[in-house]
């Protein structure tokens, strides 16, 4: 089976057994449920639970898993999620449906063509990038300083020399440009700087200058971008949606993939991050920030007044950096801007 294919199951398996309790409290449905859904193609876990449940990300609360069924875990197209009450308390059940040929074989790994529990394709080009990086991190990354046969620009399969990797620890980089400061909304206080991936690269010669290979362009390389070692860590991509554990009060300070209109499966990113409590799978509730207003009424000349925020939409942080991270919008219910407020749901 391909790595994307496990990386999908892994995803839709991680999701759903993450939690085996009920909620402390009674899980709110959605009014407007129904008894039966057959799964269709394109289906994420967090849409089929949106039609049962107010909060999509509490499924595993009410998740019922049957022994009997082969593969409980994972859902394919043609499935059916039945609700159900026992004891008074609800329940999510799964028959399966006759789309689904599975194999008695017992499997370490799934089959191919179950659900995904988000639309990991919205996330996959950050998972492993772009970077934030802080003033020191750029300070000290090599960087390009020339191109071989009078080139101006870098592309593809031109070398490029670069100040300095002096060892072989590391074959391949990544190209980055230093970008825009991530700033907190509230104090204006820099967090991070964006560093937007140019192209990858392989290490010839170690040295001061280096010489390094380029592919994978993205944008033309140019002098002074930065060169980073290309991690050999697995890019996370299971995720365990949940409240954070502490309070969390923050605001989408950028939106990625250069979009202006900001909804559902955009990526943004928050001023707060990992030494904040977030972390993967963390879900915020989004308010648009109430505007501030001259009172046109009032006697007092000049006199303003702030506007109360108003519900937008939910997120879910899917990469986190110390003091920034990246979230998925899940649901949008109004128009979603930069400086929007995030809190905990």
């Amino acid at each position: 089976m391909s790595t994307s294919s496990n990386k999908l199951a892994c995803l839709v398996f991680g999701l759903l057994i993450s939690w085996g309790a009920l909620a402390a409290e009674p899980v709110a449905v959605n009014p407007d449920h129904p008894d039966r859904y057959v799964v269709v193609r394109g289906d994420t876990l967090w849409d089929i639970a949106g039609r049962f449940l107010r909060d999509p990300w509490l499924w595993p609360d009410v998740w019922h898993v049957n022994p009997q069924i082969a593969n409980p875990h994972l859902i394919y197209p043609g499935d059916i999620i039945t609700m159900t009450y026992v004891n008074g308390q609800l329940r999510l059940g799964l028959e399966r449906g006759s789309l689904v040929q599975l194999s008695p074989q017992i499997r370490s790994t799934p089959l191919d063509g179950a659900i995904p529990a988000i639309p990991i394709d919205a996330i996959h080009q950050f998972l492993t990038r772009p970077y934030v990086m802080d003033q020191d991190e750029l300070d000290s990354a090599p960087y390009v300083v020339a191109f071989a046969d009078e080139h101006i620009l870098g592309s593809n399969d031109v070398k490029a020399y670069v100040r300095a990797i002096d060892t072989t620890d590391n074959r391949k980089f990544d190209v980055v440009r230093p970008g825009d400061a991530y700033k907190d909304a509230e104090t204006g206080e820099i967090l991070g700087y964006e560093a937007l991936y140019i192209s990858s690269s392989d290490l010839l010669q170690p040295g001061d200058p280096a010489t390094l290979m380029l592919s994978n362009m993205e944008l033309e390389t140019i002098k002074g971008d930065r060169v980073l070692p290309v991690a050999e860590d697995t890019p996370l991509n299971t995720f365990f949606p949940a409240a954070p554990k502490q309070e969390v009060n923050g605001s989408i300070i950028s939106v990625l993939n250069g979009v202006t209109q900001i909804g559902q499966f955009n990526v943004v990113v928050l001023d707060r991050g990992a030494s904040d409590g977030l972390e993967p799978g963390s879900v915020l509730t989004i308010d648009h920030r109430g505007e501030t207003i001259r009172d046109i009424v009032s006697k007092t000349a000049g006199e303003t007044v702030t506007l109360p925020d108003e519900p937008a939409g939910t997120l879910m942080v899917f990469r986190t950096f110390d003091r920034v991270s990246f979230a998925l919008i899940m649901k949008a219910s109004r128009a979603i801007h930069v400086l929007d407020r995030v809190h905990n749901p």
